[in-house]
């Protein structure tokens, strides 16, 4: 059964520099070990935060993304180039760098995901912390509705159609159920009605039922 911990920030910035430290810490954990990114606009003043400071890390750190649009690495909408300055702070080796290939067919970019985070698990090195947002709509990664759920059975990435008609490749609810610590970081009014679904457990939220393998959640949230 999956237990759920709840942690409500005063503002935005006392959330931000609580989940700066919190990434601080699982990227330079000793050992071998993985850190799961999310796109979207609540991690990024943390991400450009800790790549402000000298971070030092493992030399078998990995970091891998929750999901990414189907769109050029090199513009605004990928989760990886919003995420380059705190990347190019870590200067991890392509190995150690999980990303979605988009220059490849979707599908094949889904395979080729999926291919990686194999061999990461392959490898015997854990998930620590994977960060995961929550839309409006109830949706996390880019697992938006029921028959994303039902598609990702088996898998640990697949291919999805955004209800915005676009591409994109997330991470699966098995996937997700490998990550040691999922956290939900969620801040604006807009996704009030989502969060309190989520922290009430409702079971057609469908970013509810996706960590469902999960042993403990935590949800990280502000009002601004």
């Amino acid at each position: 059964m999956t237990s759920l911990r709840t942690r409500t920030f005063g503002s935005r910035a006392d959330l931000n520099a609580a989940l700066a430290a919190r990434l601080h810490g699982a990227l330079s954990a000793r050992g071998a070990s993985a850190v799961m990114l999310s796109g979207g606009t609540t991690p990024m003043s943390a991400y450009e935060a800790l790549a402000r400071e000298r971070l030092s890390h493992d030399d078998r750190l990995h970091v891998l993304f929750s999901d990414e649009r189907y769109v050029p690495a090199s513009t605004a909408g990928s989760n990886y180039y919003q995420a380059r300055a705190l990347l190019n702070a870590l200067a991890l080796p392509q190995e150690s760098l999980l990303r979605v290939r988009t220059e490849l067919p979707l599908e094949a970019a889904a395979a080729d995901y999926e291919n990686q985070l194999l061999q990461l698990l392959s490898a015997g090195i854990p998930i620590g912390l994977g960060l995961l947002g929550l839309g409006v709509d109830g949706h996390t990664a880019s697992l938006f509705s029921v028959q994303d759920l039902e598609h990702a059975r088996g898998r640990y990435a697949l291919e999805v159609q955004r209800p915005d008609g676009r591409g994109a490749v997330s991470v699966t609810p098995e996937l997700i159920g490998r990550v040691r610590e999922p956290l939900f970081v969620v801040a604006g009014p807009e996704k009030r009605a989502a969060i309190n679904a989520l922290v009430r457990q409702d079971p057609s939220l469908v970013a509810w039922r996706a960590v469902q393998g999960c042993d403990n959640v935590e949800v990280w949230t502000a009002p601004e």
